[in-house]
This record gives structure tokens, C-alpha cells and sequence, in this order.
């Protein structure tokens, strides 16, 4: 299957023995990956890949030895400070090193330590940015991050800090008020608490949130809530992560654009879930 798919006519960079090239994987479906992605996958001599990774992807670098370095919150997992100078080691044994990360390794995806422990170390790098599912998965989901009735902001945040953690220094409140939507990474262990600060600084339980697990697979799961009854209907649901959790009222436009339901033969649920009472060509 590997060598089916080729890379059209570009002046595509070439991976040097001794360089790592740190990729973004995108969210889970292997058609979400860039080219320089692919390009990568076609020259390196090791893959070292996170949990996420699908097994597809590995199999376009049939060439390469493939070492599973993933940390999955609540499982064993390699230490960060192992994978960071196993990529060093591989590097300077002349090694072409390419660390495949899943969605875009500079979000919530700890590149930037392992990037800056490879050149402290001497070793060349080449960053390649992916799509992360706080935009794409959502997108496979039919909802979109901003909209113009919606939000003039969005923010991002992790559910965990190193210690595993509720991360403590977010300012809850000033996210709460100041950010229309939220797209929460890896908050399913904490969403009690999460929840909890967002209610306490004013959030309304009836907010939408939806909550889509396994994002662009074809186990994705979407769970369609409120910031009042999310924790009861996670667990009603028996949902289980990876998740993205994502709060405000963009959540509502899942309505008209599941475009996957749609695809399936399900009709829209509301052509306008805004309640803009205008068509979406006058915005």
C-alpha cells in the first residue's frame, strides 16, 4: 500500500542521517496527514510514535523500524526524560529519526521539550506541524472552533499538568469569563472538577458542550451534553478517552453540520441551531 501513494512533483526536503524530524500525525485518520509527512515517513530509517498513532500511517514507512514510545494518562508509560534521549542516541548513530506525534507536536504534545533537549544535545531538527484535534477533530464532529455568532475567541487547555493534576495555574475564572469557547485536551479524568470551576465562575449549566472521543476514527464517538450534566452523561455513556472536550455554543451547530451523519443518510436536525432566523449567506 506504501508505495501507491505518490508524492507529486515538489522540492521536497531530504532526511539527512544524524537529523530528527518532529511530525505532527494529525488526530487519527491517516488521510489527515501532510505531505511533508508522508515525505517523511518514505525516508527514515526509525519511527519512534505515540499511542495515537494509527497503525496505517506506520505502514507507509515499511522501510523503517517502528518503537512505540507512548504516554497514556493512567497507563504505564515511557518517561519523558528516556524517549527525549533515546531520539539523541538514534540521532547520532547516524540514524534518519523521525518522532511521529500524534496531532501537532507543539500542542499539548511535549515537542518543544524533546525538541529542545535534541539541540542542546547538538542534534539537527525539523519541526512538521499537524492538524490537532482540537480543530480537527471537532471539525469530523460538525462543529467548528469559532463562528461569527458565536465566539470571538476560543481557548485552548489542557485537563492535566505534569503532576497529573487539574492544571493549577490556569486562572478558571478568567477563562470562564473571558473566552467563549473552550476546547478542553485530555480532561476526561478531571472533568468533575474542570466543570466545577467554570459553574463557580459563573458558566451556565445549561451551556452545550460536546464531548467526541477517538476523534476522526472510525470509532469516534460524540457525545452531544451540557456544562450541568456532562460528568452524569459521561459516565452514563460509558465514554472513555482519548477525548476533546469542547464548551460553548458552536457546540450547537453539530445540528446542521454532521456531516457524517448526514453522509449516512440522517437529515439535518436544525437548519438553524443559532436561532439567527436569517440564512447563513446574510451573515
Amino acid at each position: 500500500m506504501a508505495q501507491d501513494l505518490s508524492l507529486p512533483a515538489h522540492d521536497w526536503p531530504v532526511m539527512h542521517p544524524g537529523w530528527v524530524w518532529l511530525c505532527g500525525a494529525g488526530p487519527g485518520d491517516p488521510g489527515l496527514l501532510t505531505l511533508h509527512a508522508l515525505n517523511a515517513l518514505r525516508q527514515a530509517d526509525v519511527v519512534i510514535y505515540d499511542a495515537l498513532v494509527q497503525e496505517a500511517i506506520l505502514a507507509w514507512a515499511p522501510q523503517a523500524t517502528h518503537i512505540y514510545a507512548g504516554k497514556r494518562g493512567g497507563k504505564p508509560s515511557a518517561k519523558q526524560r528516556d524517549i527525549s534521549l533515546r531520539l539523541v542516541d538514534l540521532a547520532r548513530a547516524g540514524k534518519r529519526v523521525l518522532r511521529l506525534k500524534g496531532g501537532d507536536p507543539f500542542v499539548f504534545g511535549r515537542g518543544g521539550e524533546e525538541a529542545q533537549t535534541l539541540v542542546q544535545h547538538g542534534v539537527r531538527v525539523r519541526i512538521i506541524p499537524g492538524i490537532s484535534a482540537g480543530i480537527g477533530g471537532l471539525a469530523y464532529a460538525g462543529i467548528p472552533v469559532t463562528h461569527r455568532d458565536v465566539n470571538q475567541a476560543v481557548t485552548f487547555v489542557t485537563g492535566h499538568d505534569q503532576s497529573g493534576n487539574t492544571p493549577g495555574a490556569l486562572d478558571w475564572q478568567s477563562i470562564a469569563k473571558g473566552s467563549q469557547v473552550i476546547v478542553i485536551y485530555m480532561g476526561m479524568k478531571h472533568i468533575a472538577q474542570i466543570a466545577g470551576h467554570l459553574l463557580d465562575a459563573g458558566r451556565n449549566p445549561s451551556e452545550p458542550v460536546a464531548v467526541v472521543t477517538t476523534a476522526t476514527t472510525p470509532e469516534q464517538r460524540v457525545l452531544e451534553t451540557t456544562l450541568g450534566t456532562v460528568v452524569a452523561d459521561i459516565d452514563a455513556a460509558g465514554l472513555e478517552p482519548p477525548a476533546i472536550i469542547c464548551i460553548g455554543r458552536s457546540v450547537l451547530m453539530r445540528q446542521v453540520l454532521d456531516w457524517q451523519g448526514m453522509a449516512a443518510g440522517e437529515a439535518p436536525r436544525n437548519l438553524d441551531p443559532l436561532g439567527r432566523g436569517l440564512p447563513a449567506e446574510s451573515a
